[in-house]
């Protein structure tokens, strides 16, 4: 498995993937951590949560380079991620008593009770586009109810991967209740075959979460997947148009747009469209673009080239069906996977940019004439991760979130993954929620326990 620099495609490092008598080794010793750590107490598991935090502040920097290098992040928003993932580990540590608590059930005679009680060795497949927040995401409410974790990283973010098994032992867990398995994707959803393996998790697209869906559903093992996004982006009349143009700058172009959550399909109606379409422009226009290591540099390459090449394909389609490009739109000549941000105005709903998820910097652009056509066009696709709608009519907000068909509706703000609030979508974007104490107790025996009295 090699690690290419999508700066200017050298390779960083090779990683030799796992032969499957090395699997093996792996999955037993993932086994014997997950049970040593199942029987550890719950606040000896919090401390443990606190000094990974710890570590993960510590080597933030570090961190950050690697993620940069690795997958191209510019490198304060790879140095934030890092300190992202310490703030879910603190999180968990203060909150997962609570969380865990047996749930008391009032009865005639006797108690009843529910207890959450860990299933073993859970199977985490992740992305390469949030290389450590993304398996932390998962990984830390998962562990903090006593699980093993098993994680199959993405093969160009291997580096990250080793990086955040060494934290993890650094910080006091059992050896082996944090695994990495060096396989390929369909060798991963094998794996959900072997006994050893008790449920999975998967960040990644459709046809990932497909396959692992399948795998799983012969196994009767339970998954969380949480797939791809076209979040749609609402901007009423009544909104304050400045501030919701400047945040979509962000919300579009953070990560060099390469997030499920990032806001894809902006449906502005007409009163506000002018100026909503102008500032935001303005906005993506100012960028900088370049070599991710420089502080100053706000977008980075795409991860591969093939990536860069997939969403200047969307984007020209889109202009074949009628899409005016309003910045951007051309891919640079040179080194690296670089694409601008680019913003294009469509038609309808029928543009390839508002049937497909873009995943990288460019966005479409629809004007609509009212509130009840902007959701009806919001909830027009497969996908159903989040949503964000601006409006400082707060009732109406209210109102209308509960149309918006979305895992998540947002209002005035941009949408983020935030470890007190549960994340994950429904329809072809997945199903099942991570963080919060949905988080901590989806991977969890929910146990009836009725004790009568003789």
């Amino acid at each position: 498995m090699d690690s290419i620099n999508p700066v200017d495609g050298t390779t960083i490092a090779h990683y030799d993937a796992h032969a499957p008598e090395q699997v093996d080794e792996v999955l037993d010793r993932s086994v014997n951590g997950a049970a040593k750590w199942a029987a550890t107490p719950l606040a000896d598991r919090a401390a443990a949560l606190e000094r990974l935090a710890d570590l993960l502040e510590r080597d933030a920097e570090r961190l950050g380079h690697l993620i940069t290098t690795e997958m191209g992040k510019p490198i304060a928003q790879a140095r934030a991620e890092a300190n992202k993932c310490a703030w879910a580990a603190r999180h968990y540590a203060a909150h997962a008593r609570e969380m865990l608590a047996p749930q008391q059930i009032e009865m005639d005679d006797g108690e009843a009770y529910v207890q959450y009680l860990p299933l073993g060795v859970v199977l985490g497949i992740m992305p390469w586009n949030y290389p450590l927040w993304q398996a932390f995401r998962a990984a830390v409410p998962i562990m903090a109810a006593g699980n093993g974790f098993l994680l199959k990283h993405a093969g160009n973010v291997s580096g990250c991967a080793l990086a955040m098994r060494e934290l993890v032992a650094e910080a006091g867990f059992p050896g082996g209740a944090f695994e990495v398995v060096l396989i390929s994707g369909s060798e991963a959803s094998s794996l959900l075959s072997d006994p050893r393996i008790a449920a999975a998790t998967l960040t990644g697209s459709e046809r990932a979460g497909s396959a692992m869906a399948a795998s799983a559903g012969e196994e009767l093992k339970k998954t969380v997947l949480e797939l791809g996004g076209s979040d749609p982006y609402v901007v009423l009349a009544d909104a304050d148009v400045t501030a919701a143009a400047q945040t979509a700058v962000t919300a579009r172009f953070q990560n060099t747009g390469q997030s499920c959550i990032a806001a894809k399909r902006f449906l502005v109606v007409e009163d506000v469209a002018d100026e909503f379409i102008q500032t935001f422009v303005d906005g993506a226009t100012a960028l900088t673009q370049g070599d991710p290591t420089d502080e100053n540099v706000y977008l980075g390459p795409l991860a591969r080239p093939d990536l860069r090449d997939n969403v200047a394909d969307q984007v020209q389609r889109t202009v074949e069906a009628g899409g005016t490009v309003l910045t951007g739109g051309e891919t640079p000549q040179g080194p690296g996977a670089f694409y601008p941000a680019t913003v294009v105005v469509v038609p309808d709903t029928t543009a390839p940019m508002m049937q497909e998820e873009v995943f990288g910097p460019a966005a479409a652009v629809l004007r609509v004439p009212d509130e009840a056509t902007a959701i009806a066009m919001a909830n027009e696709t497969s996908f159903g991760l989040s949503a964000s709608l601006w409006t400082n009519d707060l009732d109406r907000a209210r109102r209308l979130s509960g149309q918006v068909h979305a895992g998540g509706c947002f209002v005035n703000s941009m949408v983020a993954s935030d470890p007190r609030l549960p994340f994950g979508g429904i329809k072809r974007s997945g199903y099942g929620r991570e963080l919060a104490w949905f988080g901590i107790t989806e991977f969890t025996n929910a146990q009836t326990v009725r004790v009568t009295t003789p």
